[in-house]
C-alpha cells in the first residue's frame, strides 16, 4: 500500500452565465477562456436577410443590437455545448482530485496529523534540524561512498577497512589511504560531519546506558545504587591519580610478594595461578571461556563446556608463513622492553635488578609466543574443539594442576577429572606445559622467580583500567607504536563498558524497565510480515529453494529478546549482597568486579538458556526464536512517543536489513532478482557520480550486488510495514513539520554504514537509496533528481 504525496491544486471556480448575459454579448470569466466567435459584416447581413418578416418588424433597436442578436441565437447551442463539455471536464477533474485525496488518506489511514511535543520528540527535532535534509540536498549522498570508496578509480578517497592481522593477539592493522587536498579535503570534512550527525548503533546504546547510570530521577534499592556507585567511581579520575600504585603493591603482597622487590616467599606455582584465575580473572598461560561444542550445535544440543585456548600474550608477535611458527616482532622488542622497565620502576623495582627481570620476562614470553598459532592455521590443522577429559588433559600437560585450577575458576561448581573440556590448540598447551616445567626447574633461576614475575605482570595488565595515568599512558603510546590508530575512547564510554562487565544483570533490569515492549513487539511483527511478503516477490531460480526458505521462515517466532532471570530489584540486592562499592576507590571496586565476572562465567556453565546480551544491537537466531535485543529499541533511533514514521524509517529498516542478512546469507545464487536490483541501484549511483565528474569504470561483485539488494529491499520492506501499520492502527503525529513518507525517509537518512558489519560490501551510503526509491514513483513528496534529465529518463525503477 503506497502513500501518495498530495499537492493542493488551485481551487476550481465555475461561474454559470445567465441567458441575459449571453444576449448582451458578455465574455465568459477569464478562468474558462472560451473564445467568442467573430463574424464578418457580410455574414451578418446574410443572416439578417434570412429572418422571417414578422421578426424583422419587431426589431427596432440600434443597428448593433439588430446584428448581434441573431448571431448569438444561432451559436447559442454550440456555446452551451462547449460550456457543458468544460463543466464535465471540471467535474471529472474535481472528482479525480477528491478521489486522489481520499485514496491517499485511505492508504495512510492517518486521520488528522498532530505534532509530537514529548521531550523525546523535542530532542529528535533538534537533532534533525542540524542534519542534512535528503529532500533539499538529495545529490550530496554520492559524496559519501560507504567503505568501498577505494574501489572508485578516481575518487581520491581514503582507504578504509581492516587488514588481515598477523596473529589474533595483535591489534588490527589499519590501511591508510592518500591524503586529500583541495576539494577532496572539503569532501572529507563533509563526510566527517556526516558521520558525526548520523547514528552509530553501538555508541547510541552506550550513550543511552550512560543516561540511565547518570540519572537520579527516583530512589533505588541497594543493587542499583551499587551499580551507579561503581560507574561514578570509574569517572573519578582525580581519586585514581591520587591513589597511585599503592593498591597494586598491596595486592602483590597478598600473593606472597615477588622477586623484583626482593621480598618473595616463593609460593607454590599452581596455588598462585588458581588465585589469579578465581579472584582476578587473570589467565597468564591459557585462556578459559564457556561455550557450546560447534560439532553438536547442528544436532540442537544446548550443553556448554569449559573451553581452553591459548592466551592473549602481552608481547607483540607475528606469524611467519615460511617457518609456520609465531615469533616476537623484532621491531617492537625495544619499545616493549622500555615499557616493561617503566612498569617495574613505577612499582619500586631497584634500578640495578630491573633490567634482569625484564629480560627474563621477555625471554619466557618469546618461548610461549613460538608455541602459539593464528586461527586460520588452527582451522587448517583441525585443532579447534578437540574434546578430552580433564584427566586426559592432565597427562598431556602435567605442569598445570588442571582440576584444581578449573575448580577455582568455576567455584563453587563441583568438577571431576572425568568431565570433558574442549581445547582449541592442544599443541600449544602441551608445549606451554614443557616450557613452564623447564623454567620452574632451572636451579640458577630459583631465587629470581621468572614464572611468578610473569604472572604478576599479567595481573598488572588485567588491572590496567584501574591504574593511574602513569601506567595507562605508556600502554596507550605503545599501542599506537604497534599501529593502532583507533584513538582513545572517552572516559564515560570506558566506564559504561566496565560497569556492564560486572553489573550486567542490573543494567539489563534497568534497560528492561525503560524499553517500550509493546511498541517494540509491534514493529518487529509488522516488519517480519512485510519481509515474508517480499520473499514471494522474488524471482527464484527454482521453486524448491523458495519452499525451503519459506518453510524455515514460517517456523520462526520473531520477538523481543528479554530475560526472566532476575524478577526485580529485591533479587538483585541479594545477588550483590556481598559487594561493597567505595565512592573513592575505583581500584577496590574493580577487583570486586573481576570477582563478579568469575561468578558470571560459572553461571554460564550450568545455564541452559542463552544469556541476554545487553550490548547486542543485532538479532540472534536461537532455535526457532528470532530474537531482537532491547539495544535496538533505544533513543534516538526509537522511542514510543516518536511519530510512527520515524520509528519505522530507522529501526524498522535496521530490523529488515538484519533479518535479510541473517536468514538469506546466500540469496544471490537462488534469485535473479538480486542481480537485477543490484545492477539497477548501481546504475543510479553511476548516473549521479558521472554527473558530478566522479564516475569510475568499476563493476560491482556478486557480494556487493547482494548487499545493494539487501539495503534497498530493507528500505522497501520497512516502508511497506509502515503503511500496513497505518492501515491497522490509524493515527499520525508529525515532527519538525514532517509526517508520513517524508518523515519516514528523513528518519532513514540518519542511518549510516560506518558501524555496519557489511560496510565493506556496501558501495554507497544507504541514504542514496532514497533517490533510487523516488526516481520513478509517487511515494516521495518531491522529485529527487541526481542525474541529468536524459539519464533520469533512461533509468529503470528498481
Amino acid at each position: 500500500m503506497t502513500e501518495t504525496p498530495i499537492e493542493l491544486e488551485p481551487q476550481l471556480s465555475v461561474q454559470l452565465l445567465s441567458q441575459q448575459e449571453l444576449e448582451r454579448g458578455l465574455q465568459p470569466p477569464p478562468l474558462l477562456q472560451l473564445p467568442l466567435p467573430t463574424h464578418h459584416p457580410h455574414q451578418v447581413q446574410q443572416q439578417s436577410q434570412l429572418q422571417p418578416a414578422q421578426q424583422q418588424q419587431q426589431q427596432q433597436p440600434s443597428e448593433h443590437q439588430h446584428q448581434a442578436k441573431p448571431v448569438w441565437i444561432k451559436h447559442k447551442r454550440l456555446l452551451l455545448l462547449l460550456l457543458g463539455l468544460f463543466l464535465c471536464t471540471a467535474m471529472l477533474g474535481l472528482i479525480y482530485y477528491m478521489y486522489h485525496k481520499l485514496h491517499t488518506e485511505n492508504n495512510n489511514h492517518a486521520g488528522p496529523v498532530t505534532p509530537c511535543l514529548s521531550p523525546a520528540c523535542q530532542q529528535a527535532s533538534a537533532r534533525l534540524s542540524t542534519s542534512t535534509d535528503p529532500f533539499t540536498q538529495p545529490c550530496d549522498y554520492f559524496l559519501y561512498p560507504c567503505g568501498s570508496d577505494r574501489l572508485l578509480l578516481d575518487s581520491g578517497g581514503r582507504q578504509r577497512g581492516q587488514g588481515i592481522p598477523g596473529h589474533p593477539q595483535n591489534q588490527m592493522e589499519k590501511r591508510a589511504g592518500p591524503k586529500r587536498r583541495g576539494r577532496d579535503e572539503e569532501k572529507e570534512d563533509m563526510r566527517q560531519q556526516r558521520e558525526d550527525e548520523t547514528l552509530n548503533r553501538k555508541t547510541m546504546l552506550l550513550q543511552y546506558l550512560r543516561e540511565i547510570l547518570e540519572t537520579t530521577d527516583r530512589p533505588h534499592r541497594s543493587a542499583v545504587q551499587k551499580t551507579k556507585g561503581f560507574y561514578h567511581s570509574c569517572l573519578d579520575t582525580r581519586s585514581l591519580e591520587t591513589t597511585g600504585a599503592e593498591p597494586f603493591l598491596t595486592l602483590i603482597q597478598k600473593l606472597g610478594g615477588w622477586a623484583v622487590s626482593g621480598q618473595w616467599d616463593q609460593a607454590d606455582f599452581n596455588s598462585t595461578l588458581s588465585v589469579l584465575m578465581r579472584d582476578y580473572a587473570t589467565f597468564p598461560f591459557f585462556n578459559l571461556y564457556v561455550g557450546k561444542d560447534a560439532n553438536e550445535i547442528a544436532r540442537g544440543t544446548t550443553k556448554r563446556y569449559i573451553q581452553i585456548d591459548q592466551p592473549e600474550l602481552l608481547i607483540p608477535i607475528e606469524w611467519n608463513s615460511k617457518t609456520q611458527k609465531s615469533e616476537a616482532k623484532t621491531e617492537t622488542l625495544r619499545p616493549f622492553l622500555a615499557l616493561c622497565q617503566r612498569y617495574l620502576a613505577l612499582l619500586g623495582a631497584p634500578p640495578g635488578s630491573s633490567m634482569m627481570h625484564v629480560g627474563l620476562f621477555i625471554s619466557l614470553s618469546s618461548e610461549l609466543a613460538v608455541a602459539a598459532s593464528p586461527l586460520h592455521y588452527r582451522l587448517l590443522k583441525r585443532q579447534l574443539h578437540q574434546r578430552m577429559t580433564i584427566k586426559e588433559l592432565q597427562k598431556q600437560a602435567p605442569a598445570i594442576d588442571w582440576l584444581g585450577c578449573l575448580q577455582a575458576a568455576f567455584h563453587p561448581l563441583s568438577l571431576s577429572e572425568d568431565d570433558h573440556v574442549l581445547l582449541h590448540n592442544l599443541p600449544y598447551i602441551v608445549k606451554m606445559s614443557r616450557i613452564i616445567n623447564k623454567w620452574l626447574n632451572k636451579h640458577e633461576l630459583s631465587t629470581r622467580g621468572p614464572v611468578h614475575t610473569y604472572m604478576v605482570l599479567n595481573l598488572l595488565h588485567t588491572l590496567m583500567p584501574a591504574m593511574d595515568s602513569r601506567f595507562s599512558e605508556p600502554a596507550k603510546n605503545f599501542s599506537v607504536a604497534l599501529g593502532n590508530t583507533d584513538g582513545v575512547a572517552p572516559r564515560w564510554k570506558h566506564c559504561v563498558l566496565e560497569t556492564e562487565r560486572g553489573f550486567d544483570s542490573v543494567l539489563t533490569h534497568l534497560l528492561t524497565e525503560r524499553t517500550a515492549h509493546e511498541e517494540a513487539e509491534r514493529i518487529i511483527q509488522d516488519v517480519f510480515s512485510s519481509f515474508k511478503s517480499k520473499l514471494h516477490e522474488l524471482k527464484w531460480t527454482d521453486q524448491k529453494s523458495l519452499q525451503l526458505v519459506m518453510k524455515k521462515v514460517q517456523s520462526l517466532i520473531p520477538k523481543l529478546w528479554t530475560t526472566n532471570e532476575i524478577s526485580g530489584e529485591a533479587e538483585l540486592d541479594l545477588h550483590l549482597s556481598k559487594v561493597t562499592v567505595s565512592t573513592h576507590s575505583f581500584f577496590s571496586n574493580y577487583v570486586q568486579l573481576l570477582s563478579l565476572w568469575q561468578k558470571r562465567r560459572s553461571k554460564l556453565l550450568t545455564k541452559q538458556t542463552e544469556n541476554t546480551d545487553i550490548l547486542s544491537v543485532t538479532p540472534l537466531l536461537l532455535g526457532n526464536d528470532l530474537l531482537f535485543p532491547m539495544g535496538m529499541f533505544v533513543p534516538p533511533l526509537f522511542h514510543p512517543t516518536y511519530p510512527r514514521a520515524m520509528n519505522y524509517g530507522a529501526t524498522g529498516f535496521l530490523i529488515a536489513k538484519d533479518t535479510l542478512h541473517l536468514l538469506l546469507p546466500e540469496i544471490y545464487s537462488h534469485s535473479e532478482t538480486v542481480h537485477t536490483v543490484g545492477e539497477c541501484v548501481w546504475a543510479h549511483y553511476l548516473a549521479a557520480t558521472e554527473r558530478a565528474g566522479r564516475g569510475g569504470a568499476f563493476s560491482p561483485s556478486a557480494a556487493q550486488q547482494q548487499e545493494a539488494w539487501v539495503q534497498y529491499s530493507a528500505l522497501q520492506v520497512a516502508l511497506q510495514a509502515y503503511h500496513q501499520s497505518l492501515k491497522h492502527r490509524p493515527g499520525v503525529t508529525s515532527l519538525s513539520g514532517l509526517s508520513h513518507t517524508r518523515l519516514f525517509l528523513t528518519s532513514f537518512s540518519q542511518i549510516n554504514c560506518d558501524s555496519d558489519p557489511y560496510r565493506e560490501l556496501m558501495l554507497l551510503e544507504p541514504s542514496f537509496l532514497i533517490t533510487v526509491l523516488c526516481a520513478k514513483s509517487n511515494l516521495c513528496p518531491t522529485s529527487l533528481q541526481c542525474s541529468s534529465q536524459t539519464q533520469k529518463n533512461s533509468l529503470q525503477t528498481c
